[in-house]
C-alpha cells in the first residue's frame, strides 16, 4: 500500500517556485497598498513598510533558522536567545506607541504577561526545558502579548488625545487623575482582545492555526494537534488578557504616554 503521508518539506518545497511565488505575493501587497495609498495619513507610506517587512523577515528568518540549530545545544544560549526575543518585542512595542522616554515601560506588560505562563508550562513539564520546544511557545506567547501592548497602547493613547475634554471634566466632578483616564481609555483598549478572542472562537470553523497545522504536518494524530491549538489558543488569551490590562494600568498612571504637543 502507497505511504501518502504528507510532510512538512513536500507541502511547501523550498526551492526556486517558493521564492517565485513569495516575491510575487509581497509585489502584490505593495502595489495593492501604494494604488489605494493605504496607511497612515503622516509618516511613511504603507507599501513601504510592507516592502521592508517582507524583506526584513526573509533575512531574519534565514538566520534564525542557522541560529537556532546552534541554540538548542546550550541552555546559557538558549536563555540569551528568549531574552533577545523579549529585548525586541520590547523595543518594537515601545516604538509603536511612543517617541518618548517612556518606550521601555511596555516591557512591563509583556513581561508580566509571558513570564508566569511560561514558568508554569516548565513547572508542570508540559514544555521541556529544551530549545526545540521552548523557542516555539515562548515566541508564540511573546507574540501574541506584543501585539495586545501594542493595539492596547495605541487605542488608549489615542482615546486620552481624543478626549481630552472629558478627562478634564470628569477631574472637575473629583476623580483622581488615575480614575478620569481610567474611564476613558479602558473600553477602547479593551478591543485589543479581540483578535485573539475571534481567533479562538473560529478556531477549526474558518482557520486551523499554525500550531495545529505544524503539529499535524509533523506526524502527530489529529485528536493530538487539536490538543495542542487549544492550550496555544487558551493560553494566548490568558497573556493577552493581562498584557491588556496594565498597558490601560499604565496609561492610565500616566507612566507611559507621548510627548506633550
Amino acid at each position: 500500500m502507497r505511504d501518502t503521508t504528507i510532510t512538512a518539506a513536500s507541502l511547501l518545497p523550498v526551492d526556486k517556485t517558493l521564492g517565485i511565488v513569495l516575491a510575487a505575493l509581497l509585489l502584490a501587497a505593495v502595489l495593492v497598498s501604494a494604488r489605494y495609498h493605504l496607511g497612515a495619513v503622516t509618516g511613511a507610506k504603507r507599501w513601504r513598510q510592507i516592502a521592508f517587512a517582507g524583506g526584513r523577515a526573509a533575512v531574519q528568518l534565514a538566520a534564525v533558522s542557522v541560529v537556532i540549530t546552534y541554540v538548542i545545544r546550550s541552555l546559557w544560549a538558549l536563555t540569551a536567545f528568549l531574552l533577545l526575543m523579549f529585548a525586541t518585542a520590547v523595543r518594537t512595542a515601545g516604538r509603536r506607541l511612543t517617541s518618548d522616554g517612556s518606550w521601555w515601560l511596555t516591557a512591563v506588560p509583556i513581561a508580566a504577561a509571558t513570564a508566569p505562563v511560561v514558568a508554569a508550562l516548565l513547572l508542570t513539564g508540559l514544555v521541556p526545558l529544551k530549545g526545540i520546544a521552548l523557542i516555539p511557545i515562548a515566541g508564540i506567547l511573546l507574540g501574541g502579548a506584543l501585539t495586545a501592548t501594542v493595539l492596547a497602547g495605541r487605542r488608549a493613547l489615542d482615546e486620552l488625545t481624543q478626549r481630552r475634554g472629558e478627562v478634564e471634566a470628569a477631574l472637575s466632578l473629583g476623580f483622581l487623575d488615575r480614575d478620569a483616564r481610567l474611564e476613558v481609555v479602558r473600553p477602547a483598549a479593551s478591543d485589543a482582545q479581540l483578535p485573539g478572542l475571534d481567533q479562538t472562537r473560529t478556531v477549526g470553523l474558518v482557520t486551523l492555526p499554525g500550531a495545529f497545522v505544524g503539529v499535524l504536518l509533523g506526524g502527530a494524530s489529529p485528536l493530538t494537534a487539536g490538543a495542542v491549538q487549544l492550550f496555544v489558543l487558551i493560553a494566548l488569551m490568558a497573556v493577552q488578557a493581562a498584557a491588556v490590562a496594565l498597558t490601560v494600568e499604565l496609561v492610565a498612571s500616566g507612566l507611559l504616554h507621548r510627548p506633550a504637543r
